[in-house]
C-alpha cells in the first residue's frame, strides 16, 4: 500500500508506480467566499449596579447576617 505523503516508499525495490493507475488530479483552486455582514453588538445594560468586577454591589440588609443566612426573629 502507498502512502500518499511519503514518496520515499516508491525507492524501495518492488515499490514501483504502477502504470495502470491514472495521475493525480490536479488541486482545485479556491475561490474566497464573500464575507457575511457582522451584527452589530450592543452592550446590554445590567438590572443592578455592578463594581468593578462585574458582581453586584454589596448591600447590607437587615434580615441577612453578614454570612448571608436569614437572622431569625424571637419568638
Amino acid at each position: 500500500m502507498r502512502d500518499k505523503k511519503d514518496r520515499a516508499t516508491l525507492e524501495l525495490p518492488g515499490f514501483a508506480a504502477s502504470p495502470s493507475l491514472p495521475p493525480a488530479p490536479a488541486p482545485q483552486s479556491r475561490t474566497a467566499a464573500p464575507r457575511k455582514p457582522r451584527l452589530r453588538q450592543d452592550q446590554l445594560e445590567l438590572l443592578e449596579p455592578t463594581d468593578a468586577s462585574g458582581l453586584p454591589l454589596w448591600r447590607r440588609d437587615d434580615t441577612l447576617d453578614v454570612t448571608g443566612l436569614p437572622i431569625w426573629a424571637a419568638a
